[in-house]
């Protein structure tokens, strides 16, 4: 009975397992190739920019930001300013970035020579990879983030979890403690079993590093599953104080105050000293007057790894400090979810690893096809004729 009971719940995974792996095949793959891309954005992105990141350090001092934003856009319609990446290197540019304009688009950012607000260039490789992070997280779905895409990658991803899961359940051997039954593929074969041994085996060794992004990517993609691991891992009062109140509506009393990035980052120097590396400045994008600082340390690694200032554009006045070396174990894993998601808590030698599982999504995808393809095969040619079973033939 127990036998019986274990053949029907192994059967049911198994239709599971293909029907997922057929509707979810393409679409897995598209998000893995475009995640493997992405593996080394950075790296590739500041060596093709290398000539336009770096000015000549002088010793005359450098422009306040306000001041380069002002020199940078008089005669010139280049958009409105939202966001600005300061540094403490005397011989790093300044990186200046826009906000959308009426159509939804974004210009291209620029390089600035914090000197004296000379243009340097534009970056090279940022409108490829802006496209392949958009098809990645959200097929290219329009409204990006607030459409469609969003929730249908996450079930992607919860399809994923459920291939894995089933998965490794119906390739549990019988002698479980064998690693060569579980590591090794049997490349002496050919045809189906073949495909079959390449299909399990090298699941197999990627089986950890696609649940591990599938589970990260998940944070991204519902509310609930990112306030699960939230309630989960931080400290309760702390994940409340991390949401911030809705200002109450006002009447219009008349326009809203111009704000720009002076007293904001007077405060924030104050505060840091020369203890960071660099900053993104932020404008609010709406009709707040708080400007998010986000600063990383001279010794900092990873880009999760970061202190963040909330900063009153008008007044100077510090809102909110939150710094990544006061935050707790759980508080740290959360922050760390962008880095854990795609290899590099693990430095280069992770981000190399996720980069080439994600690579070989298609090729199961390909077994996997193959493999169904040819299970067809033997059924029809294990299926007698239907003319044999005409009574009198």
């Amino acid at each position: 009975m127990a036998a019986r009971t274990g053949h029907t719940i192994k059967a049911v995974l198994f239709q599971v397992h293909s029907i997922a792996g057929l509707i979810l095949a393409l679409l897995l793959s598209v998000i893995a190739l475009t995640g493997a891309i992405m593996s080394f954005e950075d790296e590739i992105v500041d060596h093709l920019n290398a000539g336009i990141m770096q000015v000549a350090p002088r010793r005359a001092p450098v422009l306040m930001p306000d001041e380069l934003v002002t020199r940078l856009t008089a005669g010139q319609d280049l958009g409105k300013v939202s966001a600005i990446t300061l540094s403490s290197d005397p011989s790093a540019a300044v990186h200046v970035r826009f906000a959308r304009d009426e159509r939804g688009d974004r210009p291209t950012s620029l390089y600035v020579d914090p000197y004296d607000a000379r243009v340097l260039g534009s970056p090279r490789g940022e409108a490829f990879f802006a496209t392949v992070r958009r098809l990645h997280r959200w097929l290219l779905i329009p409204g990006d983030g607030k459409g469609w895409g969003r929730p249908i990658t996450g079930t992607i991803a919860l399809g994923l979890i459920v291939m894995l899961v089933s998965g490794l359940v119906l390739r549990w051997p019988r002698r479980a403690g064998s690693v060569k039954m579980w590591l090794k593929p049997n490349l002496g074969l050919s045809g189906r079993g073949l495909h079959r041994s390449l299909h399990t085996v090298i699941g197999t060794w990627v089986l950890p590093v696609y649940l591990t992004m599938a589970l990260t990517g998940l944070y991204f993609s519902f509310e609930w599953y990112k306030d699960g691991v939230t309630w989960l891992l931080a400290r309760p009062h702390a994940a409340a104080a991390k949401m911030p109140a809705k200002p109450p509506r006002v009447a219009n009393s008349g326009p809203v105050p111009s704000i720009g990035f002076d007293p904001a980052w007077t405060t924030f120097q104050r505060e840091e000293g020369d203890r960071f590396s660099r900053a993104l400045l932020t404008l609010p994008g709406g009709p707040g007057t708080t400007i998010r600082i986000r600063s990383w340390g001279k010794a900092s690694l990873l880009e999760t790894t970061r202190d963040e200032f909330r900063i009153d554009a008008v007044t100077g006045q510090l809102a909110s400090a939150e710094r990544f070396t006061d935050k707790t174990f759980g508080e740290t894993i959360i922050a760390a979810i962008y880095d854990i998601h795609r290899g590099a808590i693990l430095g280069w030698p992770g981000k190399l690893a996720f980069m080439i599982a994600a690579i070989l999504m298609p090729l199961f995808s390909i077994t996997g096809i193959l493999l169904y393809l040819s299970r067809r095969r033997l059924r029809r040619s294990a299926s007698p004729p239907l003319g044999r079973l005409v009574p009198g033939e």
